[in-house]
């Protein structure tokens, strides 16, 4: 199967969506623990995105001057 293209505006939405539920209070401490790790996850690759992206407009820039 293959694996789906990362969304950086899909990232942070989801970690949006995430820091509502925890802030509401109505998570069990399970579901809780598995929320944690998922925003985790996402934000790791989330700042990977925008190494790669900045590094791609710093080359960008480089190869106009």
């Amino acid at each position: 199967m293959a694996k789906k293209e990362f969304s950086f505006n899909e990232a942070v939405i989801e970690i949006e969506d995430i820091l509502r539920n925890i802030e509401s209070g109505d998570l069990d401490i399970d579901k809780l623990s598995v929320e944690v790790k998922r925003a985790s996850e996402l934000i790791k690759q989330c700042q990977k995105k925008l190494r790669s992206t900045e590094e791609e407009i710093n080359s960008i820039f480089k190869d106009m001057v």
